[in-house]
């Protein structure tokens, strides 16, 4: 798998082959996908088992190896208007503040990487991807459809609802999250080992904080024992903060668990003044817990009719920020695949084969630099941020990756 360039054209074969693609899951993955696959001609159903379309969360970030895909999609000015374009990522330690490592995004990721580095709300994003979906076919997405499990023949796919209704199509996309029905009638149940790790998430309006409270940066405070992700939203307009603390008391894998502020603030005490601020500002009343689970990779996540995107595929921890954008990744190459072999069955292995070392990859650097934020001691944490340093290709293969025009074999 060769990288291309942004701005390169792909040269593989083109298929005229139209299918009729079912997906389960309307959240980034699966809108990402349907428009994908709409743009290339094919037919899609969505099916969520939601009662109504819209996503949860806070901040979720966009690289330029997401943004070559929103470009394609023409979303792309859309995600850039409603976000912030972070100056720099910056790391200091959790007490002093002291700047350990930094390095510059905006204007410079975009030169480096042919796209820019965005920062929005997960919502707003979300808004985005299904007006998109809708837009190139207004009853894309079915709600209130709970998937059971599927059947596949030479012919098609059968998916089946809690309803007892069913839903006929060429293949099947599991695009339905880390609990993913259609991933376990693939590959079984696959173990989710707590991490030790759970994942705190609060927005505060910018009026309640000082003025000039924090720059247009990505802020990482990193500390024994956890470490807080601030960044801005909505054009500034909102401070997003994800703060990460090791501890024993393991809670349900869900956005919407709401926890006692009490609790956020006795996790951070002795953190530096900025956190402090943030979490004073924060509504008492709208603080979110939710336990962080790994999930080994898998190597095989189709069948002949059926194959697995995103979180369903690759369940990825937050410490890398790539998870939304592995899964916009997925539709564009899965799409592609499509167009380059004659039948269902080999397009599915190209995209599979083509997929499944780099989010592996994804997966385990993520698990990485969970280990790299939470270092005991302030010696260590430099020590290892300067080796980090001396080897920072890192940003190519991750940043650079365009899923366009990347060579697939």
């Amino acid at each position: 798998m060769g990288y291309m360039g942004p701005n390169s054209q792909p040269r593989e074969p083109i298929l005229m082959s139209q299918y009729k693609v079912l997906i389960a899951g309307a959240g980034l993955g699966g809108l990402a996908a349907a428009s994908c696959l709409l743009k290339a001609g094919h037919d899609v159903e969505i099916y969520e088992q939601a009662p109504q379309l819209g996503e949860i969360g806070a901040g979720i970030q966009v690289s330029a190896n997401a943004m070559h895909v929103l470009r394609h999609l023409g979303v792309g000015d859309a995600v850039t208007k409603a976000g912030v374009k972070p100056g720099a990522y910056v790391f200091r330690l959790h007490d002093t503040g002291e700047v350990i490592q930094q390095f510059s995004l905006s204007d410079e990721h975009e030169r480096l990487h042919g796209a820019p580095y965005t920062q929005l709300h997960r919502a707003d994003f979300h808004d985005i991807l299904a007006a998109k979906a809708r837009e190139l076919k207004p009853d894309v997405v079915n709600l209130n459809r709970r998937v059971t499990g599927f059947s596949e023949n030479d012919s098609g796919v059968e998916l089946r609802f809690d309803d007892g209704s069913t839903a006929r199509g060429d293949f099947l996309i599991g695009a339905d999250g880390v609990k993913s029905v259609v991933r376990g009638q693939i590959v079984g149940q696959v173990p989710a080992t707590y991490t030790g790790d759970a994942a705190w998430r609060v927005t505060v309006p910018v009026e309640r904080l000082p003025r000039d409270f924090l720059p247009q940066v990505m802020s990482v405070f990193m500390g024994p024992g956890g470490h807080a992700v601030c960044y801005y939203l909505r054009g500034g307009a909102l401070l997003n903060f994800v703060g990460i603390i090791e501890t024993d008391d393991i809670s349900e894998e869900s956005w919407t668990l709401k926890f006692p502020w009490e609790d956020l603030k006795a996790d951070y005490v002795g953190w530096h003044s900025a956190i402090q601020t943030i979490i004073d500002a924060a509504d008492h009343d709208q603080c979110y817990r939710w336990s962080l689970h790994n999930r080994p990779p898998i190597r095989d996540w189709s069948t002949r009719r059926a194959t697995l995107l995103g979180d369903a595929a690759h369940p990825t921890l937050p410490y890398l920020a790539q998870g939304a954008a592995m899964a916009i990744e997925d539709g564009a190459v899965l799409t592609r695949a499509l167009a380059m072999r004659p039948t269902i069955p080999e397009a599915l292995q190209l995209y599979q084969r083509n997929r499944v070392d780099r989010t592996a990859k994804i997966v385990l650097q993520s698990s990485e630099n969970r280990r790299l934020f939470h270092l005991r001691s302030v010696a260590e944490m430099k020590e290892a941020f300067a080796k980090r340093d001396e080897g920072a290709d890192r940003n190519t293969w991750l940043y650079s990756y365009n899923p366009l025009t990347v060579t697939l074999a």
